[in-house]
């Protein structure tokens, strides 16, 4: 009888510590097209500042200051805010399928199509890959 609430209680732990990094093991398909999609700020430092300011006021509430996904309104979700200190196919993602991902959305984070201009995105990008080389 002891094992069993021994088994249940494992069993309850590794629920709980996997689910807080389910948004990381979720698939996330974008179209081929946007492998090719080229970001006009590319290696551009002053796009990448200005991508930053945008997380700040945009990101950050989800996504958290350093990008860890632990924003105080991202804590409250079900599904967790990705972690782009730790995405490990972020370096094997172009930079269009990131902005893809961006403009489209993925509940239960919204689309930022109409919310952010076509520069804008394409400046977080530049700035997510910076929080991503900062492990």
């Amino acid at each position: 009888m002891k094992n069993k609430y021994l088994f249940l209680v494992v069993v309850a732990l590794v629920f709980i510590g996997s689910n807080s990094s389910i948004a990381q093991k979720t698939s996330w398909a974008v179209p081929e097209y946007t492998k090719g999609l080229k970001n006009p700020f590319g290696g551009n430092s002053s796009a990448t500042a200005e991508g930053k300011d945008i997380y700040e006021q945009m990101c950050v509430l989800c996504h958290g200051l350093t990008g860890m996904g632990n924003g105080e309104a991202g804590l409250s979700l079900d599904l967790q805010p990705a972690n782009f200190l730790h995405i490990k196919d972020i370096k094997n993602e172009t930079d269009g399928e990131i902005f893809w991902k961006i403009t489209v959305g993925k509940p239960p984070m919204s689309s930022y199509d109409e919310l952010l201009t076509e520069d804008q995105r394409w400046k977080l990008v530049n700035y997510i890959r910076e929080l991503n080389k900062k492990k």
